[in-house]
């Protein structure tokens, strides 16, 4: 079984402003190339338990059932990834709802310890209010991301998740290509003011080689409904589509008696995979992420999205993590189809329905290059 250590909790961001600007000069000169069709090898951590929540041990490749745009792949069980070294992004919302969290992120040295495990490791810290900025450049010391997090400072009035996540995407891929990838996001549930698009958002979160775990606490302010409303100008849905409630017939209205469910499910049923599967799963990615921004990008890579009130809350449930994210398996697997754009991902171990497996659900295959 693979132990492949933490898995990144990821962060999402377009940057602006001066200081952004000058990261971004700087990530240009030392960024690796991003993947592409050239190389094509998916990555799918999947933890697998029982419904009690234990941990389900010893299970091979051939256990396992994955489908790509509904088209059954070969897979392999990666050996060994927990002995790779690791490099892991802390995104922390420092303005909005977050300045009331800060001191919940005090005394947090031997939990990074944990997380991180025994494995050569780079740490770096990056806060976020209306815009993100790298607190912490890369460093092997756990300590001094501890001090850091334990000392933030207030920001603006701004959550700009999804600007925070992408900077951390591009803060990852300027690390060795050896090191694992990861990013843990400290925030509110909901985006408030990003400037990178849900298209974008969707491409950073679904990279195929970084996972993402959030832990967030609720967002509470009356903009929550502005701001999420601004993501639809500039990517409205199909018209009048075979899921929409507008002219639908009796049978699934719910005014008239009928079920929204059903409707669903007979549209599903008209759609052919692969390509509909994907327009299915692009739609549905970037609706969730309107409605709770942290808790779609940790669903999104199959990482673990949970809520805290309080430093106690958050400190149990980073224990819990660093318990449970080392068991998971890392599935892996070459597309037999590896067209560019937003692929639909499905998890499952045969004959097995008493079991819970939980995997990334969508992945992003870049275009290749000319």
């Amino acid at each position: 079984m693979a132990r492949p250590g933490i898995w990144a909790l990821v962060v999402l961001a377009a940057l602006g402003g001066a200081r952004a600007q000058d990261l971004v000069t700087q990530q240009d000169q030392r960024r690796p190339p991003t993947l592409t069709v050239q190389s094509n090898l998916v990555e799918v951590p999947t933890l697998v338990t029982t419904k009690k929540g234990e941990v389900v041990f010893g299970l091979a490749a051939k256990d396992f059932v994955v489908t790509d745009d509904g088209a059954p792949q070969t897979i392999r069980v990666e050996p060994d990834t927990d002995s790779q070294p690791l490099a892991l992004a802390i995104v922390v919302e420092t303005g909005g709802d977050g300045v009331t969290h800060r001191d919940d992120y005090r005394r947090l040295g031997a939990i990074l310890d944990a997380l991180v495990g025994g494995v050569p490791h780079r740490i770096a810290v990056i806060g976020f209010d209306s815009i993100p900025q790298l607190m912490l450049p890369f460093t092997s010391d756990t300590e001094e991301a501890a001090q850091v997090l334990g000392h933030l400072p207030e920001g603006d009035q701004g959550a700009a998740i999804l600007d925070a996540l992408a900077f951390a995407v591009d803060e990852l891929r300027a690390e060795p290509a050896e090191y694992r990838r990861a990013i843990l996001l400290l925030s509110e549930t909901i985006d408030q003011g990003s400037r990178t698009t849900l298209t974008e958002a969707l491409r950073q979160i679904s990279d195929t080689n970084t996972a993402m775990y959030s832990f967030a606490f609720s967002s509470t302010r009356a903009a929550v409904a502005h701001e999420a409303g601004k993501f639809n100008q500039a990517e409205p849905g199909p018209a009048h589509g075979c899921f929409s409630r507008q002219g639908a017939d009796a049978e699934y209205d719910p005014k008239k008696g009928g079920h929204y469910s059903k409707q669903v499910l007979d549209c599903i049923s008209q759609l052919a995979p692969p390509l509909r599967l994907a327009t299915m799963a692009f739609v549905a990615a970037r609706d969730a992420l309107r409605k709770n921004t942290a808790e779609s990008v940790a669903h999104l890579t199959g990482g673990q999205y949970v809520r805290f009130k309080n430093a106690k809350d958050l400190r149990s449930a980073l224990i819990a993590a660093s318990n449970d994210v080392p068991n998971a398996y890392v599935l892996s697997f070459h597309p037999t189809a590896p067209t560019a754009g937003l692929h639909a991902l499905h998890v499952e171990v045969k004959g097995r329905s008493d079991l819970v497996v939980r995997a990334r659900t969508e992945y992003w295959m870049e275009a290749a290059a000319p």
